[in-house]
């Protein structure tokens, strides 16, 4: 199968009941994204720099598994359309609410004496937790929604084809919306338009050089997987 040509079985599980590997694959997936999400919100306190082909890189580290998240929300938007694909950006914001709520409520009671961490580590690493999840929220909604129209955008208008321009065009620019969308909401104020800018560099550059480096892993997801999903049916699921 050519991924470049246009294939309407890519989205044959958009609109049909899932159930067996289709079911297990969309549980698998959003899985990921969530588990992926709530780490990176958890995380994002900690700033370290990542040396890639000499270029250093400052970053938090909640930036590491972020990547993961377009990956998945553009395999879900192929393999199963637009409305699946939202319904699991969704589900990630409610997680991350949840998060939120918990972190919380554990710093309304006191630690006891022996307690492996006390009451001052707890609110050190997690006493912005609230900030970080709300610009994360608010950055993620937004650049998660637009990726997955803009992906959607691209695939109409080239009649299915060109898989890694609706794949890179898509990430690479609502990554670069997130960048500067988080790090607005958590820095303005408190850094200078100087470093603000720096670090919405640095954490785009770094979240495009992933999306370029794993658009070969994209291609042979949607070249594999819709036929490993069908189980060597011969007919769309959603054309029986």
């Amino acid at each position: 199968m050519n991924p470049d040509r246009a294939d309407p079985e890519h989205e044959a599980f958009a609109s049909a009941p899932l159930q067996g590997r289709p079911e297990a694959l969309y549980i698998l997936l959003a899985s990921l994204f969530v588990g992926a999400l709530v780490v990176t919100n958890l995380i994002a306190n900690k700033f370290l720099t990542v040396n890639i082909l000499g270029k250093d890189f400052i970053l938090s580290a909640g930036v590491l598994p972020y990547p993961l998240t377009f990956l998945i929300t553009d395999l879900l938007s192929e393999l199963y359309g637009r409305k699946r694909a939202n319904r699991v950006v969704f589900g990630g914001f409610l997680a991350s609410i949840l998060v939120l709520g918990t972190l919380w409520l554990g710093d309304q009671f006191p630690a006891i004496a022996d307690s492996t961490v006390g009451d001052d580590v707890y609110r050190t690493v997690f006493g912005n937790t609230w900030r970080v999840i709300g610009a994360s929220m608010t950055a993620y909604l937004i650049a998660q929604m637009v990726d997955i129209r803009v992906f959607h955008f691209w695939k109409r208008l080239t009649k299915g084809k060109h898989l890694w321009l609706r794949n890179n065009a898509s990430t690479v620019f609502s990554q670069l919306l997130d960048s500067v969308l988080v790090v607005f909401v958590l820095f303005v104020g408190t850094w200078s338009p100087s470093q603000m800018l720096s670090v919405i560099l640095d954490l785009w550059l770094f979240k495009a050089s992933i999306a370029l480096i794993d658009t070969p892993l994209f291609y042979l997801a949607v070249a594999k997987i819709p036929p490993w999903l069908r189980g060597g049916q011969t007919t769309s699921p959603g054309n029986t």
